[in-house]
């Protein structure tokens, strides 16, 4: 099977990623990269040497810029040069518990970062396509059994959420006032669930604390058990993305607007049972609750409605939640051992992703 699922469209057009250094930004530059894409990236440096854009070597693969996305004119500058056939945004401050801490950079980065990708993104005639990826904590939550739909209210209690809502609505404000027309880019939003997978070692998302307790040999500190959230495999949405990006260029506008991508409404699990599951893979991590509760706001339930991505991207979760965390834990425990290619490595999972996932659910 091949790992082209988009009718070649990405064959030698220019793809201009934002957040190319951060963990699904660099996912899907590799995926670009072996699709035969030339890739630019523009972001902020990696934050630490085990960053999957580093292990991955992607640095020497693909075309980056260091550049902050509140930079208007940087991030201009680096549109104009490019001259980008599609461009994707993926750079943002992306942590609940960081939002708290410094709320202004949060809503400074998530909010004015996106309003400059559309700026750039109007102002570079060279762009077909252009996609703003947001996150599924955009809607107004109602902790309810009820997977969240694309027409439903955005929101956030949490720093976070209401900058992640703030960008849904500066994308719809965009593509209402300057991309209808004939002759403009084409823009859309995707908004995916909590997204999982090697290379991602980002500070109190439960997987890498996982991954660093097991490293360390300390206790797992867990603290929202109970938590339910719609947990995915990196290669999942940014399959959505790309397959929204290929049906922007090619139909038109009709694919405008926003999008979810998550897994199907029984695939939805809570912490507990993601450190259940993992407990099997690597059964010497033990778990602890901590001595003082968390007391920052977090969502404790949260589902997405995927029915409109089913029905008109024909795309949908290709594994499920056992074969998710499979994946996942492979990924770390294969860029954890010695003299590992981490760029072949993941190449090989995509590989075996676009195969065994795509064959046996279509």
């Amino acid at each position: 099977m091949s790992i082209d699922l988009f009718q070649s469209v990405y064959k030698g057009k220019k793809v201009l990623v934002t957040g190319d250094t951060g963990f699904k930004g660099s996912w899907m530059c590799l995926w670009l990269k072996e699709l035969g894409a030339d890739v630019y990236g523009y972001a902020l440096p990696p934050l630490t040497k085990q960053d999957n854009y580093v292990t991955t070597g992607l640095a020497s693969k693909i075309k980056h810029r260091d550049g902050d996305v509140r930079d208007k004119e940087k991030l201009q500058t680096y549109f104009n040069e490019v001259q980008p056939d599609l461009a994707f945004h993926l750079a943002a401050q992306p942590l609940v518990i960081d939002s708290y801490n410094n709320p202004h950079y949060n809503f400074e980065t998530n909010l004015m970062g996106t309003v400059n990708f559309f700026e750039a993104v109007r102002h570079c005639p060279s762009v077909k396509v252009a996609v703003n990826v947001t996150t599924d904590k955009c809607y107004k939550n109602n902790e309810i059994d009820y997977g969240y739909k694309e027409t439903d209210p955005m929101g956030g209690d949490d720093p976070y959420s209401a900058s992640k809502g703030c960008s849904e609505l500066i994308t719809n404000s965009y593509l209402k006032s300057f991309f209808t027309k004939a002759g403009t880019a084409n823009i859309a939003s995707g908004r995916a669930g909590n997204v999982i997978g090697g290379g991602d070692w980002a500070d109190n998302r439960i997987i890498p604390d996982i991954i660093r307790a097991y490293q360390n040999k300390k206790d797992l500190v867990v603290r929202n058990p109970t938590s339910v959230r719609p947990w995915q495999f990196v290669l999942e949405p940014v399959f959505g993305y790309l397959r929204l990006g290929e049906k922007l260029y090619n139909n038109g506008k009709k694919f405008s607007g926003g999008w979810n991508f998550g897994p199907v409404p029984d695939e939805t699990y809570n912490v507990n049972q993601v450190v259940t599951e993992v407990k099997k893979l690597i059964p010497s991590v033990n778990v602890t609750s901590p001595a003082n509760p968390e007391k920052l706001h977090e969502a404790g339930l949260l589902q997405l409605d995927i029915t409109k991505a089913m029905m008109q991207l024909d795309w949908k979760p290709r594994l499920n939640f056992e074969k998710t965390i499979d994946v996942t834990i492979s990924g770390y425990l294969q860029e954890l051992k010695p003299g590992t290619d981490v760029y072949a490595a993941r190449l090989e999972q995509l590989k075996q992703y676009c195969s065994e996932g795509v064959q046996k659910n279509n």
